[in-house]
């Protein structure tokens, strides 16, 4: 008996490497370096290079090539790896070294390409993630959809992503903040067309609401009313271990694409299958979610009460009208109980769990 405890404690020993993030200013960089502080602190050993964030692309990559070749040397025989994906060029260099030391292999998706409209064909990046013995995924409609391509390993549902950060849950939206108009948040970028639905709120018959922006590249000059007249407030840009902190209001939105009808465009549509980051920012701050009602992550707010879900933002403002004061209270009673795991990378540290727990039935 007390062999086989040891052999259980050593098989979950785990290892991940460590890499540079070019921006920490993004949800992106967040997100895996958080998963990063969240494998440490479950006991999983870096075995490359201390984590940097070098903005010059070159750079960087040679950074990470080097530190991923002295972690591949260190990575015991017989080890758990544990990598994030994507892991951009290097990730076939780290799974065949992986696997020619018979190592076992989590991946945790961060993004799937094909999903994303940015990929013609599921193939080739489904042979990048699969070559795992257990994948962890952002929900079930992520989830159906790698079984649907008749993937046989573990796929294991995150749920929601977590946050960290170093100074605490945020204080400021601890008031009920249910007095009308409502202020809703949006956190995200601006460019690219990526949300350029912003612009068109100004344009909604009814809009009983104030909107308060935060995040790179608004653009004052492409409201469709005059400035003091708008609905949006443009609060600025911090890094993303900050702006939770510079955060106020009543609801977050997640909400992406090029219209107010529906979540459209490559960016919208993704929402179907993936958990935007921000979800958990503004969880994290105290604030019920306004999610569209196809999104995958409505799920999750609507199953543990923690906002509600709207199919077009014409509609946004008769829903908050309508909302009492002892619904939003059981909202925000309802995100205080979730955000202090969130917090913690409680929902990563699970998901790690069942993985072992997968592995280890196999290798039964």
């Amino acid at each position: 008996m007390y062999l086989s405890f040891l052999k259980f404690i050593k098989n979950m020993m785990g290892y991940y490497i460590s890499r540079n993030y070019k921006s920490l200013f993004n949800a992106a960089g967040k997100a895996k370096t958080d998963c990063e502080a969240i494998l440490h602190k479950k006991g999983f050993k870096n075995l490359g290079f201390k984590q940097s964030s070098i903005p010059n692309s070159a750079l960087g990559a040679i950074k990470n090539f080097f530190g991923i070749t002295y972690a591949l040397i260190r990575l015991p025989y017989k080890g758990t790896l544990c990598t994030q994906y994507p892991l951009n060029k290097f990730r076939s260099y780290v799974l065949f070294v992986a696997r020619l030391k018979r190592c076992k292999i989590i991946t945790i998706v961060h993004d799937v390409r094909f999903l994303k409209g940015k990929s013609s064909s599921p193939t080739k990046e489904l042979n990048k993630i699969i070559r795992s013995d257990a994948i962890i995924v952002h929900n079930d409609a992520m989830k159906k959809w790698f079984l649907d391509q008749n993937v046989k390993i573990p796929v294991i549902v995150l749920g929601i992503f977590d946050y960290l950060l170093n100074d605490g849950l945020p204080k400021q939206n601890e008031n009920d903040n249910s007095e009308q108009p409502f202020e809703v948040v949006y956190a995200g970028g601006f460019g690219g067309g990526k949300n350029s639905y912003i612009y068109d709120l100004d344009t909604l018959v009814k809009k009983d609401f104030r909107m308060k922006l935060y995040g790179v590249g608004f653009d004052e000059q492409k409201l469709q009313v005059p400035k003091e007249e708008s609905i949006l407030l443009y609060q600025g840009v911090f890094p993303a271990d900050q702006v939770a902190y510079h955060i106020k209001g009543s609801f977050g939105l997640v909400w992406d694409g090029i219209s107010t009808e529906e979540c459209s465009g490559q960016y919208g549509q993704y929402l179907k299958f993936n958990n935007p980051h921000k979800t958990s920012l503004y969880i994290l701050c105290g604030l019920p979610v306004i999610v569209w009602d196809k999104a995958a992550i409505s799920k999750f707010i609507l199953e543990n009460g923690l906002g509600f879900v709207v199919s077009n933002l014409s509609n946004l403002s008769d829903l908050l009208h309508n909302i009492t004061q002892a619904e939003y209270q059981t909202m925000k009673a309802n995100v205080e109980k979730v955000r202090t795991k969130i917090i913690s990378g409680g929902y990563l540290e699970d998901a790690l769990n069942s993985s072992f727990q997968h592995i280890e039935r196999k290798n039964k």
